[in-house]
């Protein structure tokens, strides 16, 4: 310091503030002395990426004294909760939740197709076909065409593509009528984001898109319901007799066709955004006096019998209720690329039972990822974020299932909003001072007066959907595209379900093996106990980055152990 100069102030004490950062946080639980505590109290929830929190308190009571045997209280555990596991099935969402879903749902499928599981190993020699139904087009897109493939692995093509869309005479339009090119001369890669996207957005039929994605679940129930009428009317004129299941009060019997089908189906997301259903279907017989049990077909049904009834049932069609857009309704079928392959699981067929189990269950864990959209569901305080009617192909998607899912009782023109309002000219999200109206276009098209006009009229989180409105859900499952139907789903006497598996699981990891055989007449005159207590949610998701960094590391390491183990054993 120089001779005579001022000594330099104290820094005050927020001037010298730092916030903690991730390793902040590491080192801080790191250095915990209940560390080991906390991991294994985090343990079953470990590696979730947003955990359920849940505090609460839970007491062992003996019913017939009730005498409190034991009681815990989460506010003496680690951080004053209990983690669980989300249990997402979308790998975009959580990818350890869901591989535990894609588990589930590979053993599930493929019990159906073997046996196990509570299912018969006869199943092996039903028929079986794996069916592919597509939705139709709804204007021309972006297409990768390769005409012979010869690379190894299909999710890994590098083949040499077909143009997308070239002309193939001289009197082929070059431009539609808005104007735009009808022709691409590209040959696309397989990760070019084109593909799936419409050569003119304006030509491209949004709104029947949406309504088929909702409708699609219906179009299916009713191929099925055609499927399974027309497999009773072959074994008919086969001479083959109805099956008494049962009596009615009147004692009379009660009959049904002597052949049903059952499935387990996957929908998947294609780059256009429509959904297209992969259908594993199973021949089975009806067992008299029991509906229940799994029993072969009778002599004669083949695959090629599945293939003829799914043929037929695939040119139903309906068309959709009366909607103030369009009193007519919208056509729903199915596309014409309807894909078959008959299943030999007994023989020396090459697609085995884990290649198709394991090829639905990949698609359980999907949703509209491959179209390019990936969201939570869609409010009112969200949508302007995503919706907009001149935007791109998704935003248009989304803009359409908010406008054909409004209230149908009141006026809505939110169907082409001009260019002032794309939504695509964005600001950071503001509140109006007007209306209290939360938005990130650059005006609200609530007051502004130019816009009044075409207000949109939004129903309220809290409201619960029309019932009389058949398009009321469109809303709700904008975020999808319109598609609120399950991603996966199987038919009730095709397999086990998923509460059977992961009750299993739970067993098995709650229950020590015994010693001896646990015999029942040695625990006749044991007590009830009663299960007393709560839990409320208190939150969603680790506390910190840090927390969540050392919870996955923990589940990764405990993994990778378990999964050298059963290598070792595998190879020993």
């Amino acid at each position: 310091m120089p001779l005579g100069a001022a000594p330099a102030a104290e820094p005050e004490p927020w001037q010298t503030f730092r916030p903690l950062s991730t390793r902040d946080h590491i080192a801080v639980r790191a250095a915990s002395t209940d560390m080991d505590r906390w991991l294994h109290h985090i343990a079953p929830a470990a590696a979730c990426t947003r955990p359920i929190r849940l505090a609460g308190y839970r007491a062992e009571v003996e019913a017939s004294t009730g005498r409190i045997l034991s009681s815990y209280d989460t506010a003496a555990m680690p951080d004053g909760v209990i983690y669980k596991a989300c249990g997402s099935r979308l790998a975009s969402v959580c990818p350890s939740c869901s591989r535990l879903y894609q588990q589930d749902a590979f053993q599930l499928l493929r019990a159906g197709l073997v046996g196990g599981k509570g299912i018969p190993e006869t199943v092996a020699s039903h028929p079986a076909v794996f069916a592919t139904f597509t939705a139709p087009s709804f204007g021309t897109v972006h297409t990768r065409v390769v005409r012979k493939h010869t690379c190894a692995r299909r999710s890994r093509c590098d083949c040499r593509a077909e143009p997308c869309h070239a002309r193939t005479g001289p009197r082929d339009p070059r431009t539609c009528e808005h104007d735009t090119s009808a022709v691409c001369f590209a040959r696309h890669e397989s990760g070019d984001r084109r593909i799936g996207k419409p050569l003119c957005l304006d030509c491209y039929d949004h709104n029947a898109h949406v309504m088929w994605n909702s409708f699609s679940g219906e179009l299916w129930r009713r191929t099925k319901q055609a499927a399974d009428r027309h497999l009773a009317a072959v074994a008919r004129e086969r001479g083959i007799a109805r099956v008494v299941i049962g009596y009615t009060p009147a004692n009379k019997p009660r009959t049904v066709p002597a052949v049903r089908l059952t499935h387990g189906k996957a929908a998947e997301f294609q780059a256009r955004g429509s959904v297209h259903f992969h259908v594993l279907v199973r021949l089975d017989g009806v067992a008299t006096l029991n509906p229940t049990a799994v029993v072969p077909p009778p002599p004669g049904f083949t695959a090629d019998d599945i293939v003829t009834a799914l043929q037929h049932a695939s040119a139903i069609a309906f068309v959709t209720p009366a909607h103030p857009d369009q009193p007519e309704g919208w056509p729903i079928a199915w596309g014409p690329q309807l894909d078959l392959r008959p299943l030999n699981l007994s023989g020396n067929d090459p697609i085995t039972d884990g290649q198709v189990a394991g090829y639905l269950s990949k698609y359980a864990t999907k949703g509209s990822e491959p179209a390019g959209h990936a969201s939570a569901r869609i409010t009112d305080q969200t949508i302007d974020a995503y919706a907009d009617p001149a935007g791109d192909h998704i935003d248009r998607l989304i803009a359409a299932c908010w406008h054909l899912g409004r209230p149908t009782t009141e006026p809505d023109t939110y169907d082409r909003l001009p260019p002032p309002w794309r939504a695509t000219r964005l600001r950071p999200p503001w509140t109006c001072p007007e209306c209290g109206h939360n938005t990130r276009l650059t005006v609200c098209v609530r007051c502004h007066p130019s816009s009044q006009a075409l207000l949109d009229t939004q129903r309220a989180q809290y409201e619960p959907p029309d019932e009389d409105n058949p398009y009321s859900k469109l809303r709700r499952w904008a975020h999808l595209l319109g598609f609120g139907g399950h991603c996966f789903t199987t038919a009730r006497r095709y397999s086990t379900t998923f509460t059977a598996l992961r009750n299993a699981r739970r067993d098995y990891h709650r229950t020590p093996t015994p010693v001896e055989p646990i015999r029942t007449a040695d625990h006749t005159d044991e007590e009830t106990i009663l299960i007393v207590g709560g839990l409320t949610y208190a939150g969603i998701g680790w506390h910190n980055t840090g927390d969540a960094i050392l919870a996955n590391t923990s589940a990764a390491m405990a993994r990778a152990r378990r999964e050298a183990a059963r290598d070792a054993l595998t190879n020993h």
